[in-house]
């Protein structure tokens, strides 16, 4: 009855997890540049111990157990704002943008603007890498154009080139934040296409969102009853058993 409830339990708590990676997804349904996740599970298979001296061997007992959060980069939706700054890029590839200790991080989201100085940053402050570094604009450049390679060009005249990387294996990289992941070995993207004033949308879709939600909530509601059960009839049995006497 314990190995049941301990089986029931294990699944309750993967399936708690699931519903948070959901509500994440449904959270940032309208994040620019959002992967939606998904959860992979695995059986874990309790080792038992021998029972080759016994006519009936112990039944080998499997748990549910997590296997990874996989992120589905596909691309999203590409949205219209006709903000200068706002890049999407209609290739593969990510932006370069860097962090606080002046490593780097990517993105799928050119949501990109000007703080107080003229540097470009990303929507969470945080400097765009061109292939020269972090980049700044004054009033004498006038209008920023960017072309589908990423090259920019101002009254002044070109200004560098927007840094776009990818990988040999995106399913390496490790996520950082809502948008941001940090890989090793970023290489040039090949065939950048970039399109100024726009962004890349998540790539979440409700309605299967919320098809997962119901089928994992119903998955829930099951096992909390099967555990609910074990424990009335482990109750059932101490009661029965507490009225024989020794």
């Amino acid at each position: 009855m314990e190995n049941a409830q301990l089986v029931a339990l294990s699944r309750q708590s993967i399936l708690r997890n699931h519903l948070d990676v959901i509500a994440n997804n449904m959270a940032n349904i309208n994040t620019s540049g959002f992967k939606s996740q998904n959860m992979h599970f695995a059986e874990y298979v309790m080792p038992v111990a021998d029972g080759t001296a016994f006519e009936q061997p112990d039944r080998k007992i499997s748990y549910v157990d997590m296997f990874t959060t996989r992120t589905d980069f596909t691309h999203g939706p590409v949205k219209l704002t006709n903000n200068e700054f706002d890049l999407s890029l209609n290739s593969e590839g990510f932006f370069a943008v860097q962090l606080e200790d002046g490593t780097e991080a990517y993105t799928r989201s050119g949501a990109f603007q000007l703080d107080s100085t003229g540097q470009l940053i990303s929507a969470d402050g945080r400097p765009v890498m061109t292939e020269g570094g972090p980049i700044s604009f004054t009033v004498e450049d006038g209008r920023v154009e960017i072309a589908g390679d990423g090259t920019i060009a101002t009254e002044q005249g070109i200004r560098g080139k927007i840094k776009v990387v990818d990988f040999e294996d995106v399913r390496t990289l490790e996520k950082i934040g809502d948008t941001m992941f940090r890989g090793e070995n970023p290489q040039p993207a090949a065939q950048v296409r970039l399109v100024q004033g726009a962004i890349e949308g998540s790539n979440v879709y409700g309605v299967t969102e919320v098809t997962r939600l119901i089928e994992v909530t119903r998955a829930y509601d099951a096992t909390s009853k099967v555990v609910k059960d074990l424990d009335e009839l482990r109750q059932q049995a101490i009661s029965t058993l507490g009225k024989f006497q020794a």
